[in-house]
């Protein structure tokens, strides 16, 4: 139609955010205003406001503000866009690497278009680096397309260091062991904080609850190269071995705190076997989340439920007065009875519904432990059957 409208670009580095916004103020022939949200705040906004005012009176053209990293701005300074868009003052392109649905408000969501860039595939790459004219081999290429990981810019940076160095060091045409050399403490990084952490941190875990140690272990990697921290790493491999694996093999849980403690003895690279061992023996071990359905299931009902007495026969009685009161009356020594189970008895608040929260498996160690309640549960409702009075 030929009219610009507000949008959001939302995706990873170096995929032409900023380019975009660059060319459609070109394209429409309208003035570009450039903010950071990293050092900017509402008075820089204010500022651009009254420069796009003036513009428009001056010339009759319209301004295109361009946002970058819009997820750090408040919701205050989000909000105080949108009069300005909503009258048509101001054409809004903001980019972001984090997803907008979490990092950017409704108001200003509605008010624009949300379209998502990809990371630039191995072509596009290969073409970008063709046209910047640096001589390199095909081993060269390859790692220099490898260091770029998708990043456009990321691979301009490389080529201006590769050339640099190149005409320090009066080579004429860089092979793939320079850029090795010259790359070197370069990694693929990624920000601790943003969805890509995240996103990948997901992946892992869901590899290990889907019981595929291959792809447990990829992530894993993936993660200490883009510089996450080991030890992050190790409480969420704590996490899985008691959500996903729980009383199945309760040796997990022991093997996850192991490897956290080898590696805070051992620190990187050594300490990083550890973590994988242990990855790999959550992928490998039998997996049950009763415990944690259990837990929820528990924790639900008590949110909702009314404070319930503590029935008085399990009470503790240190006093005589307690004693006098009945606190521990009637109590059964589940260790005097046979086979250290007192048939029959409640330990829940009186009146409470019957509940069954934890339900074990059919896997793993959970299978005994299925085997086992289900014949304390028959003791159970036998020895209550007998108490009631015959009709």
């Amino acid at each position: 139609s030929g009219k610009p409208h507000s949008m959001i670009l939302w995706g990873p580095p170096g995929t032409g955010k900023t380019t975009i916004a660059r060319l459609m103020a070109k394209a429409f022939d309208a003035e570009f205003i450039s903010l950071s949200a990293v050092f900017s705040g509402v008075k820089d906004i204010r500022e651009a406001v009254q420069a796009a005012e003036h513009e428009l009176a001056r010339s009759g053209r319209h301004t295109i503000l361009f946002v970058d990293e819009v997820h750090r701005f408040n919701k205050a300074q989000q909000d105080a866009f949108l009069p300005y868009v909503e009258r048509g003052l101001l054409t809004f392109i903001g980019a972001t690497t984090e997803n907008p649905s979490f990092e950017v408000n409704s108001a200003l969501l509605s008010r624009a278009t949300v379209y998502v860039l990809e990371s630039l595939s191995q072509d596009d790459l290969a073409q970008l680096l063709a046209r910047t004219g640096v001589p390199v081999d095909e081993q060269a290429k390859a790692r220099l397309i490898g260091f770029a990981d998708g990043d456009a810019r990321r691979l301009l940076t490389a080529v201006e260091i590769l050339e640099t160095a190149a005409r320090s060091a009066g080579v004429a045409a860089i092979d793939g062991a320079f850029v090795e050399q010259t790359l070197a403490s370069n990694l693929r990084r990624f920000d601790k904080g943003g969805e890509q952490f995240y996103d990948q941190i997901s992946a892992l875990h869901k590899s290990v609850r889907g019981s595929d140690p291959d792809a447990s272990l990829y992530w894993l990697v993936r993660m200490l190269d883009g510089g996450a921290d080991p030890l992050y790493l190790g409480r969420r491999v704590v996490r899985m071995a008691v959500e996903d694996i729980g009383l199945a093999d309760p040796r997990a849980l022991r093997i996850a705190l192991d490897a956290c403690e080898t590696y805070e003895r051992l620190g990187s690279p050594e300490g990083e076997l550890a973590l994988a061992e242990a990855v790999i023996y959550m992928a490998c071990a039998a997996k049950s989340n009763a415990i944690y359905a259990a837990y929820n299931a528990a924790r639900s009902f008590v949110a909702e439920d009314g404070t319930r007495p503590v029935p008085l026969h399990i009470r503790n009685a240190p006093t005589r007065l307690m004693k006098g009161l009945g606190y521990g009356k009637g109590y059964r020594y589940a260790h005097d009875e046979e086979d250290a189970f007192a048939a029959g008895e409640n330990y829940f608040p009186e009146g409470m519904p019957a509940v069954q929260w934890y339900r074990p498996t059919e896997r793993g160690l959970e299978a005994r432990i299925r085997e086992k309640l289900a014949e304390l549960r028959r003791l159970d409702a036998d020895a209550r059957a007998k108490r009631e009075p015959s009709s």
